[in-house]
């Protein structure tokens, strides 16, 4: 194998390619990028047992094809070189059967490699009738949803987030149990194959970070194990989370006694200021209390003091609620509006947060019972 490159082309598909290497792989194997240079271009592949990305670079994007041929070589150390190289033109040579060498004007790297044929080999397969989706829409889905989901392993299930497709509508939803994350998008086109899986959450998380602010189209082919997102040069394939998603629909209320519009700054600002008194033990615990046409946001610690926030509102309700400081502030970070609405109907009901700008969207919060 033998071509020359330019240093920013290679850089960026390898830094796609390297988000599916993970640093706890017992597998040495997979800590690798497979480079495989065909006449039409350059293949980069890299797996772990959670995502497998193959990003392609076109030969009218390489400098010179001197000589076709594949090598698997470490993924931490090919990316840091090319990473410190200079911006230029990089020529990189495998001799010896699997020694790599990269050059550019005054340094030259010589970096042991790995027979290609031990790398597995992916399936990389598609559908015929893919789901087309936005980017733009698809990095809302996730990056207003995926902080819900659970950390913990103990339900699997909760760690990803659920996609459900009926006909043109798209819907997620992520839930740790004690809070919920609602986000619908409907589709350009109609879909006869409906679908209702879960995908892990941080392998999403990783997709929507290689995703441009574009109109590209990515192109989502479902199995019935995996999911497979084909975005311009690159295929990204997650595994599938098995089982069956907790029904939410019940939980979401249809109607509140309470509901309150409230300036996002102000709302966030008075959270975030009632959150520095309080702690994890206590599950970062604040109160809201609707009285006499005020809003006041308090929380009081033993240990550490307490504080008290109040705006004037224009709702004379009467209510008491308590809840976990944290979950609220990504619940409302999630909005882009400058209002939000939040609805409630009495002090052991979920708290909904609203827009009437995002009409799609739905952040629920449970309340914490205090004694």
């Amino acid at each position: 194998m033998k071509f020359i490159i330019k240093k920013n082309v290679l850089l960026e598909n390898l830094l796609n390619t390297s988000k599916a290497i993970s640093s706890r792989n017992l597998i040495p194997i997979l800590t690798g990028i497979k480079f495989d240079l065909k006449k039409e271009g350059l293949y980069l592949f890299a797996s772990d047992s959670d995502i497998s990305i193959r990003t392609f670079i076109p030969k009218d994007q390489i400098e010179k094809i001197e000589e076709v041929g594949s090598i698997v070589i470490s993924g931490k150390y090919i990316v840091e070189i090319i990473k410190k190289l200079p911006d230029s033109d990089i020529s990189i040579e495998v001799v010896d059967g699997f020694n790599m060498i990269i050059q550019t004007t005054g340094s030259e790297f010589n970096l042991n490699g790995v027979d290609p044929n031990e790398f597995p080999n992916l399936d990389l397969e598609e559908t015929k009738n893919p789901i087309v989706l936005n980017p733009i829409s698809l990095k809302s889905l996730v990056n207003q949803t995926f902080f819900a989901t659970s950390l913990s392993e103990t339900r699997p299930l909760l760690t990803g987030i659920n996609f459900k497709l009926n006909k043109d509508k798209l819907e997620v939803i992520a839930t740790d149990s004690y809070r919920l994350a609602r986000k619908e998008i409907k589709l350009n086109d109609k879909y006869e194959n409906e679908f209702n899986l879960v995908i892990p959450s941080k392998n999403l998380v990783e997709l929507s970070r290689m995703l441009d602010d574009d109109n590209e189209n990515i192109y989502l082919h479902v199995f019935s194990n995996k999911v497979l997102f084909k975005y311009k040069n690159m295929i990204f394939l997650s595994r599938l989370i098995s089982g069956t998603y907790p029904v939410s629909s019940n939980i979401i209320p249809s109607k509140f006694n309470v509901d309150i519009e409230c300036e996002f700054d102000s709302l966030y600002d008075m959270i975030d200021r009632a959150s520095l008194l309080t702690s994890d033990k206590d599950k970062n615990t604040i109160k809201l209390t609707l009285d006499n046409k005020e809003l006041i946001i308090s929380s009081n610690s033993p240990e550490i003091g307490k504080v008290e926030e109040k705006i004037a509102i224009d709702n004379d309700s009467k209510i008491s609620i308590s809840f976990s400081s944290k979950y609220m502030l990504d619940a409302i970070k999630s909005f882009g509006s400058e209002k939000i609405h939040i609805l409630m109907n009495d002090d052991n009901s979920p708290i909904i947060i609203k827009s009437d700008d995002e009409s799609s969207l739905v952040q629920l919060v449970l309340p914490i019972k205090t004694y």
